[in-house]
């Protein structure tokens, strides 16, 4: 009788082990963040940009709001392109942002993902070339704040 007991104590701390795992597992799963999904996707024209490092500042104070997903900065062309979550945030909200952080802003247009992909080729986030600083910003003359917008 000694054996069995061992292996019912064994299979029950075994079962006991597997049943605190995947309940720490769960409750773990649903205190993670899951990342803003992109429903729709924001055309702002944006003035003011000079370089890549205003180009970091609007994605960062855009990506400071609840339900963005990405952002695309164009800063030679004055476009920033925001894939957002619907029912977290509206169009108006991310202009209202980008003017907060010292730039120019206004909705352009807003498509769908598909629509954004069908006038583009390519899916949101999903820039061609990363932009580079201009090594100008806070000089004389040049730089980051010698366009912006008040």
């Amino acid at each position: 009788m000694p054996l069995i007991n061992k292996k019912h104590t064994r299979l029950l701390s075994t079962s006991l082990l597997v049943v605190i795992t995947i309940t720490v597992l769960a409750v773990l799963a649903l205190r993670v963040r899951i990342g803003a999904t992109a429903d729709s996707v924001t055309v702002l024209r944006t003035s003011g940009m000079t370089c890549g490092s205003c180009s970091s500042k609007i994605t960062k104070a855009l990506e400071s709001l609840k339900g963005v997903a990405v952002t695309e900065v164009d800063v030679e062309g004055g476009w920033v392109v925001v894939g957002y979550d619907t029912k977290t945030v509206k169009p108006e909200a991310l202009a209202e942002k980008v003017n907060a952080a010292g730039f120019g802003s206004r909705v352009h247009r807003v498509l769908t993902p598909e629509q954004f992909k069908q006038i583009t080729g390519r899916d949101i986030g999903k820039q061609a070339s990363p932009s580079g600083g201009c090594g100008g910003c806070g000089t004389q003359g040049g730089g980051c704040g010698s366009n912006k917008q008040s």
